[in-house]
This record gives structure tokens, C-alpha cells and sequence, in this order.
């Protein structure tokens, strides 16, 4: 092929296998991409000595940014004020219906925490965290990272109620909210002793620990605490009774892992450990840690003498924690995850005063109460 007719700087004759190619830039541009300024060009045309077109990759724009970190580029506040931001923009970048949002945020970022206990020994605990605030018809949307950089600034203090109410307080003030929400889920360990054996086990509670802080700064304080108990069915123990006693054949009851959530709105200072002891007054039949025989003969006994329907579990915790003065109001919510049926048997009580607690539950909370 005569090579002539081309401007050298557009035009590159290559020789494979005995047969020739063009590579001709269409831009003008070199046929390695770059020009005579060594800019990147546009694209380029391959074609074999024969005429047919070649797969080539395109090349470079000359204003392509270029894929590279600078780990040594530093943020002046400059730069940092001309970030886009559009979270905070108008509202004329909402999209669907203009409206108030009741909550939005974040949830299940996790760090460790310190939270005070009965014993006057802090346990540090890995928590998940939902934060939440309102917010208002005209606004876009919120800075989440807020959520966390605000929580984060009391990383080092030891947890409980009263401290979530301060929290709430900033993440109104940071976000410019009207309400906020605060939610922290932990699993709580406690030091418990066997029936008879005298052998020590941890117990893990699921707890989650609740603020709420409405638009005029009255904040609600709640503890939800789960419990899980044996229930030994009232109706299978006369049964097997009977077929004992009238028939000389051995029967047993049937009896199965239960769960009792209690959730309490405070009116004083009340330890986890005192809604534990509350629980374990009302139900007596807690699972068990650590176990040797005499223990296991012994739970079958403290469950043969309490026997409960899930009607009278959530009655039995009524009876403990209306009376109590630290306690304003409450709702308790049971599964007993029955062994006979292949479906559980669920119970809501509530204590019932204005404004309080609802006997309304969600649809996956009873699946919640599977623990394993």
C-alpha cells in the first residue's frame, strides 16, 4: 500500500502476518490517541490492508477527568463550601407529593457503648442505632451523616434514658427537626445461678432502649425488654394427668419456649435488672444456663407447680408491674411457640391509660419473638 497520500502524523502502515493495516485517526489526531500537543484525541478507524474495519478502543476526551486518587489532595473550607449539596436545596427539587415526613434517618449503624449497671459496674455493649427526626412539607431531605457525627460526640459517656433525651436535643438543633426518635438495641448480660446445682451462667436479654421527642420537647422514655420463659399448657398437664391416674400410662405435658415482651414508659429511674426481676416474680419459669440434673429435675418441677396459658402470662406480668410507682404505663406482648401446634399462641395487653400504649401491633412483630 503506498503511504504517500497520508500526512505522516495521521497515518501508520503496521505488517502483520504478511499482510498490512491503516490506522487512520478521523480527528487527525496521532494513532497511538494523542496528538502532535500530546492531548488524548477522540477515536480512531482501523482498517486491514484489504478494507475490512477492525475493533478499536476509543480513545480519551481531552476534558475526561482522569482516573486517579490523589492521596495527597487537601479540602480547604473554600472547596468544601462549593461541594453540591442537595439535601439542603430547595424545594423545587422535592419530588412526588410536597409533604411532612414523620421520620427519617438511619438505622442499625453499631459501635460500643457504655451503659450503666445495677452492680455500679458499667458494661460496654455492642449497640445498633436508628435515628430519626421529622422533617417539614418544604424541606428536601436531611443530612444523615448528621445523625451519626451528633450521636457520636457521646460515644464516651455512660448510657441511659436521660442521657438519649440530651442526644435527642442536639439531633433537633443539628437537623433543625421539630421531633426525633432514638432507638438503642443491645443484648444485656446477667449473672444467673441454676435451680439447685449452684452453677453460674450468663444470661443475654434483648433490651432496646427508646426516646421520643415531640415538636414541643416533651420526650417519652421507654425500656423494651424480652423474657423468655417455659410454658407448661394447664389443659395438656390435666390430660396426661388423667390417662396416669385412669389408665396407667405414661403421658407428659406439653411445654415450650415462650417469649413475654414488655415494653414500660417510666416515671422514675428503673434498672434493667429490676424489669428483669419483675418478669421472673410474674412468670417464675425462666430458661435456664447452665444445667446439671438435680437443675433439669428441678425445672420440671417449678413448671409442673406454674403452669400457664398465654392468657395468664401476660395477667401474671400485669399483676407485677401496675402497681409498681416507677412504672407509668406498659403493654406486653406474648408468643408462646406451642409444641403441639405447628402455629404459636400470641396474647397483647395493654395498661390502658389516655394516650398511652395501644394494643395494635405490627404484623412481623410476633415473628420477632422466635428467639434462638
Amino acid at each position: 500500500m503506498n503511504n504517500k497520500d497520508l500526512p505522516r502524523s495521521s497515518k501508520l502502515n503496521i505488517t502483520l502476518n504478511g499482510g498490512s493495516m491503516d490506522i487512520r485517526n478521523s480527528n487527525g489526531f496521532n494513532g497511538n490517541g494523542f496528538g502532535s500537543n500530546g492531548h488524548n484525541g477522540h477515536h480512531s478507524a482501523v482498517r486491514h490492508s484489504n478494507g475490512a474495519p477492525s475493533v478499536a478502543a476509543p480513545a480519551q476526551d481531552a476534558r475526561s477527568p482522569r482516573r486517579f486518587y490523589d492521596a495527597d489532595f487537601v479540602v480547604t473550607e473554600a472547596y468544601r463550601a462549593s461541594l453540591p449539596d442537595l439535601q439542603n436545596g430547595p424545594a423545587s427539587l422535592i419530588q412526588g407529593s410536597a409533604v411532612a415526613i414523620q421520620q427519617v434517618g438511619i438505622h442499625n449503624f453499631r459501635l460500643p457503648l457504655r451503659y450503666a449497671a445495677r452492680d455500679g459496674q458499667p458494661l460496654t455493649l455492642e449497640t445498633s442505632v436508628t435515628g430519626t427526626v421529622s422533617l417539614e412539607a418544604h424541606k428536601k431531605g436531611i443530612n444523615m451523616s448528621r445523625v451519626m457525627r451528633t450521636f457520636y460526640e457521646y460515644k464516651d459517656e455512660i448510657f441511659d434514658l436521660d442521657l438519649l433525651e440530651a442526644i435527642l436535643q442536639d439531633y433537633r438543633r443539628s437537623l433543625g427537626s421539630l421531633e426525633a426518635y432514638l432507638i438503642l438495641r443491645f443484648n444485656y448480660p446477667m449473672l444467673n445461678e441454676s435451680l439447685r446445682s449452684g452453677l453460674l451462667g450468663y444470661q443475654y436479654y434483648q433490651v432496646a432502649l427508646e426516646a421520643r421527642m415531640n415538636r414541643y420537647g416533651a420526650v417519652r422514655k421507654l425500656i423494651h425488654f424480652d423474657f423468655v420463659y417455659a410454658s407448661t399448657c394447664p389443659c395438656s398437664y390435666e390430660l396426661s394427668q388423667h390417662a396416669i391416674l385412669e389408665r396407667g400410662i405414661a403421658a407428659v405435658p406439653h411445654s415450650q419456649r415462650s417469649v413475654a415482651r414488655v415494653s414500660v414508659e417510666l416515671n422514675d429511674f428503673l434498672w434493667i435488672e429490676d424489669l428483669r426481676d419483675l418478669c421472673l416474680d410474674a412468670l417464675k419459669t425462666e430458661t435456664q444456663v447452665m444445667v446439671k440434673r438435680e437443675d433439669e429435675q428441678a425445672f420440671a418441677e417449678l413448671n409442673a407447680a406454674y403452669l400457664k396459658f398465654v392468657e395468664d402470662a401476660v395477667r401474671l406480668l400485669h399483676e407485677k408491674l401496675d402497681p409498681d410507682p416507677r412504672i407509668k404505663d406498659f403493654k406486653i406482648v406474648a408468643s408462646h411457640q406451642e409444641s403441639l401446634h405447628s402455629h404459636d399462641a400470641v396474647s397483647v395487653l395493654v395498661k390502658g391509660i389516655p394516650g398511652g400504649f395501644t394494643p395494635e401491633v405490627d404484623p412481623s412483630v410476633f415473628a420477632t419473638l422466635i428467639h434462638r
